[in-house]
């Protein structure tokens, strides 16, 4: 789905006629879509970076569909796990937006790094959604072609993924893809709990004397599982970018519009050459941080209510009811399609074959090696024991 840049002009049907400076009592907020699904025009930070978007009816009634997809099918993966068909599964719950809006915002020839939570992302770069239920099943390394579809791996390790990118992005610098339109830039994933780590503002470090065209994206849940964001940070995350040299700003990240804005801006700027930026989406987990965790035990149930009132779904759906975009045969079609597609990734990962344990020597070398070779033989005799056997 063709999405409009930034800093068109937005017809006036669609939004009020007026900027805004500051949203949810936070001056700072980047907001484009209030949780009454309310338009607003474009929003000027204090920089005069000035955020807007200009949508089709077709583009917003695509990014609403996004938006739907997304969370059910994150919602089978879930249920799959609570009944013993994954062994692990890490929710983007409440989380939709920020991974639409820049997954959304991303151009042909960038690149993303993940964490293990960007579902959403990974479905906007064209990936089949059964790719990384093959890795929290065991049965798989979780294998799409990184190059083909501009999306690596999952990375467990916590903010090890930043480093990549900022390696990565030093590469595309090197071959001389930035200063056009046409250029490349890379955008790094990771959540507010990761900002702790070494590793994450070791690649702040490199990306920022660099100048790489990295765009690091920090999903603010509030959360580091049970950790609460004040036990991470004394100061706003986006304000961090400051003392490594390069800006940071921060968004509504329920707001799927302005996520994309904000992103769609940041990742042509590093394209031009013009260096790193920080995005703080600030946003909540609604659900578990993953399915061993329980949030009832350091999180009230008042907070989440409050957050479920701005949820990133509703949101939209009531700008498109409002704005006479869509009307209850489109939500309907929708929630069908979820619906099938939800019960299609089912059966699919139902069907999944037990991979044979000598394959896990397959894809260790390109070419393979002679010690390879030779441990698979050792491990091939060793299966080969237990054959007629009741172990």
């Amino acid at each position: 789905m063709a999405k409009g840049d930034p800093g068109g002009t937005t017809r006036s049907r669609r939004a009020a006629p007026r900027s805004k400076k500051g949203a949810a009592g936070d001056p700072e907020l980047v907001q484009l879509l209030t949780p009454d699904g309310e338009r607003i025009e474009s929003h000027t930070s204090p920089d005069g970076t000035e955020y807007r978007v200009d949508f089709t009816d077709e583009e917003y009634r695509g990014l609403y569909r996004d938006l739907v997809l997304v969370r059910k099918l994150d919602a089978e993966a879930t249920a799959l796990q609570r009944q013993g068909e994954l062994g692990l599964w890490a929710s983007l719950l409440g989380q939709e937006a920020a991974q639409v809006g820049s997954g959304r915002a991303l151009r042909a020839q960038d690149m993303a790094f993940p964490t293990y939570r960007e579902h959403g992302v990974l479905y906007c770069r064209g990936i089949d959604p059964i790719m990384p239920l093959g890795l929290f099943r065991g049965v798989d390394q979780g294998g799409w072609d990184p190059n083909e579809f501009k999306f690596n791996m999952y990375t467990i390790v916590i903010g090890a993924q930043t480093l990549h990118a900022t390696g990565y992005a030093m590469g595309i610098t090197m071959d001389g893809k930035t200063g056009t339109d046409d250029g490349e830039a890379a955008i790094a994933y990771f959540g507010d709990g990761a900002t702790s780590q070494g590793d994450v503002n070791e690649a702040f470090v490199w990306a920022s004397v660099f100048n790489a065209p990295l765009v690091f994206f920090c999903q603010n849940n509030q959360y580091a599982i049970s950790e609460p964001l004040e036990r991470q940070t004394r100061v706003p995350l986006y304000q961090r970018a400051a003392g490594f040299g390069f800006p940071g700003v921060r968004v509504d990240g329920n707001d799927v519009l302005a996520s994309y804005a904000v992103t769609r801006t940041a990742l042509d700027n590093a394209r031009h050459g013009q260096g790193p930026s920080l995005i703080e989406a600030y946003t909540y987990r609604m659900g578990a941080h993953t399915t061993s965790d329980d949030p009832t035990r350091y999180r009230i149930a008042s907070e989440v209510e409050a957050w479920q009132a701005k949820d990133p779904i509703t949101r939209v759906k009531a700008f498109l009811e409002k704005q006479q975009i869509a009307d209850a045969a489109f939500f309907a079609e929708v929630d069908e399609q979820a619906r099938r597609e939800s019960v299609h990734l089912r059966e699919r990962v139902l069907d999944m074959p037990n991979p044979e344990p000598v394959t896990m020597f397959d894809h260790v070398y390109p070419n393979g090696s002679p010690l390879l070779d030779e441990q698979r033989a050792q491990f091939t005799r060793y299966m080969e024991s237990f054959e007629g056997s009741a172990h």
